[in-house]
């Protein structure tokens, strides 16, 4: 099947080097002026200015008219929860009284809270609600999604999380990108005996996820109260003795040299980063770590210290942007609602923001190479957005504005 998109405002393309991008390059989105592109089998094959497009495609083209609409790749978000029982309402209303996210986990709360909804729930019931947490993702304009386990913290309950993130790879039009965090948390069965949780994790999840095959990267919550310096090398480097690639929970709360230790073991990314100083920065610089800034969770934890993105654009990292949608920190499948935060909390440009949702986060999931931009050999997911130009994403927060969405030239969803 062939399909070509025309009359498209903004083709926003995202063309350029074959890596991610840094620097100055983070505002160039090669966009195309009443631009289009053409489509084979789910396979882009051109884009151009539309009446070029239009003359090239063969007889029997299908046709989306943009209508004067910007077209964005699909929006990669490449720090997710999606897989959980439950929710933490609750929590949310306590906050709104003055209780700290802090407060509130060591009273039994936070994470462990969600870990015991999970765990009573069956695979079925937490793919049906995963099923609705993907629909949210699709109807903001985002096509591939990093999700995370790290609610179960038992054997048989990360396993139960990986294989359902399996199946939503089967039974929804999103790409799902599976990442394996048994080190999320102690479980509460473990108090007192954190070491016995580790010694579980490293012998005996991290084998079976490995000859499973039911992740592609591990990630650790390198943070005081949960898993320290030298437990995260020790749970990271085993990782990567099974062929795990690297990510970090790091320095959210506070700064405990967990970005240099992404730097030391070649992490391919350092996320949070809220506490990171420049040294920190620095070393991420050195090692070409990518940070994954994750501003809704500043914002619905009401703190008031976002990352420091300005300072890592211009150290050179390639920075992305992801919503870090979960119960109970950052319940958000917006990435337009992100790219209005990181604007307006962490001063980075609209087109900075929609590089560090798209070719960067593509290339923080080894994936760079056939998704996060509208260019020839790529595919051809795509969004189309209610607006006239690309800034509009950030700039009206909060409201809907995705038109439609395509993946592999499939329409998948349609206001």
């Amino acid at each position: 099947m062939t399909l070509a998109v025309l009359n498209a405002s903004q083709l926003v393309t995202l063309s350029g080097p074959n890596r991610p991008r840094v620097g100055p390059e983070m505002r160039d989105l090669g966009i195309v002026q009443k631009g289009g592109l053409l489509a084979h089998d789910g396979v882009i094959i051109a884009t151009g200015n539309s009446e070029e497009i239009e003359r090239a495609a063969p007889p029997e083209t299908e046709v989306i008219d943009a209508g004067g609409r910007v077209v964005l790749p699909g929006l990669v978000d490449a720090h997710a929860h999606p897989v959980f029982a439950g929710d933490r309402v609750d929590e949310f209303e306590l906050r709104t009284q003055g209780a700290s996210y802090e407060e509130i986990a060591a009273a039994g709360g936070g994470i462990r809270s969600t870990v015991r909804k999970t765990r009573i729930a069956t695979e079925e019931q937490l793919r049906e609600q995963a099923l609705k947490h993907a629909r949210w993702f699709l109807q903001c304009g985002t096509t591939t999604v990093e999700a995370k386990s790290g609610y179960g913290l038992s054997v048989a309950d990360e396993l139960k999380m990986l294989r359902v993130i399996r199946d939503l790879k089967r039974l929804s039009p999103l790409e799902f990108v599976p990442t394996f965090l048994g080190a999320h948390a102690i479980p509460e069965e473990y108090q007192g005996e954190p070491q016995r949780y580790v010694e579980l994790v490293i012998n005996e999840m991290l084998p079976q996820v490995s000859s499973e095959a039911l992740a592609e990267y591990c990630d650790i919550f390198c943070e005081r109260g949960y898993f320290d310096l030298e437990t995260s090398r020790r749970i990271l480097s085993s990782a990567k003795r099974h062929g795990l690639n690297l990510r970090m929970h790091a320095d959210q709360l506070t700064n405990s040299g967990a970005a240099e230790l992404a730097a030391e073991l070649s992490a391919t990314t350092a996320d949070h980063l809220e506490q990171t100083e420049a040294a920190g920065i620095a070393a991420m610089a050195r090692a070409r770590v990518q940070p994954v800034l994750l501003p809704g969770s500043v914002y619905a934890l009401g703190k008031g210290r976002y990352p420091r993105a300005r300072e890592m654009i211009e150290a050179g990292l390639a920075v992305v942007l992801a919503t870090d949608f979960n119960p109970g920190s950052s319940p958000t499948a917006s990435m337009p609602m992100v790219f209005s935060l990181a604007s307006t909390q962490m001063k980075m440009t609209p087109a900075e923001s929609v590089t560090a949702g798209t070719i960067n986060a593509a290339y923080s999931l080894g994936r760079g190479d056939r998704i996060g931009s509208l260019e020839k050999g790529k595919l051809a997911n795509f969004a189309i957005f209610d607006c006239a130009d690309y800034r509009e994403l950030a700039y009206y927060f909060g409201l809907p504005q995705t038109h439609s969405v395509n993946v592999r030239g499939e329409r998948v969803f349609a206001s």
